[in-house]
């Protein structure tokens, strides 16, 4: 039995940036939209997206937002969503780290 998910921010200031893309130009629209369906997808299933192995989880992350896992959802035009999975007894709680470009993203794994 698949438990609900809820899908959180990591802090206010992120959920504000979300927001924002709403009223922006074009491309920003189309990554508001993007983001708007994987929070969608996640909601459904918490574990749609792929699995950080620990080893490869930046020291940053672990230290920043207190996580212990960390995953990716692979968002059009080589974007990438971070997320991190909670249980909290009755609900999993996915908490929406940061999007970032292809290119951000392999620097901050070291690829």
């Amino acid at each position: 039995m698949q438990l609900p998910t809820k899908v959180r921010f990591c802090d206010e200031a992120l959920h504000n940036a979300y927001e924002s893309l709403k009223q922006g130009k074009s491309d920003e629209k189309e990554l508001y939209l993007n983001l708007d369906k994987a929070f969608h997808d996640i909601e459904k299933n918490g574990f749609c997206g792929i699995q950080i192995p620990k080893r490869l989880i930046p020291k940053g992350y672990l230290v920043k937002y207190r996580i212990h896992n960390l995953w990716k959802y692979n968002l059009p035009n080589a974007w990438r969503l971070l997320y991190s999975i909670e249980s909290q007894h009755i609900c999993v709680v996915s908490i929406i780290i940061e999007w970032l470009t292809h290119k951000r993203y392999e620097r901050a794994f070291k690829y």
